[in-house]
């Protein structure tokens, strides 16, 4: 009697390749100008099915005591209650709930964010980058993602006013995140 050898496909795991990745964001000030940040502490795996993105599982992490905006007494003051809270609340999470394909190099990606405790579902888009082998034989794929929020929707409500009358902050944020993951090995079973 022969046997057959069946191989059982297990999800696919791309791990964050930090060193090739950035998560910045970006604020209107005094209405007139554009100030940015970036978490420099952040990681993020994606499951799926083969190289089949349509079905990701994607889960986020940042940490909230990395942001920098290049000056201290700026990032301190985001650190504290008026905005992240980082000692309360010092990760903001992402977990997706679906990706669908619009078009050959875009998704839309449908998901969960946490941040200072305050959960809410967001949508954000997804360039596909494509699929490609480094020189070291490790499958590694690229996504551009970016998104708006409403920071007073997550409880950062400070919002002091110019002299002129005019808000000092916005309340949209612009998101842009520019990542790269490694294909994991595979386990299979014969």
């Amino acid at each position: 009697m022969s046997q057959t050898k069946k191989i059982i496909m297990a999800n696919q795991t791309w791990a964050l390749d930090p060193t090739h990745s950035e998560l910045q964001f970006k604020i209107k000030h005094l209405m007139i100008s554009t100030v940015s940040g970036q978490f420099n502490e952040f990681k993020a795996t994606v499951r799926t099915d083969d190289n089949d993105f349509t079905k990701a599982s994607v889960h986020f992490e940042a940490t909230v005591d990395s942001i920098s905006t290049n000056n201290e007494q700026r990032d301190a003051h985001l650190k504290n209650g008026d905005f992240f809270d980082a000692e309360k609340f010092p990760v903001i999470t992402f977990d997706s709930e679906r990706m669908e394909k619009i078009a050959d190099d875009e998704y839309k990606l449908y998901g969960t964010l946490t941040m200072r405790g305050v959960s809410k579902k967001i949508s954000l888009t997804a360039e596909f980058g494509g699929i490609t082998k480094d020189p070291w034989g490790n499958t590694r794929t690229g996504f551009s993602v970016t998104g708006k929020i409403n920071r007073q929707d997550f409880g950062m409500s400070f919002g002091a006013v110019s002299e002129t009358g005019g808000l000092l902050l916005s309340d949209d944020v612009k998101i842009n995140a520019n990542v790269q993951f490694v294909k994991e090995a595979v386990a299979v079973a014969a």
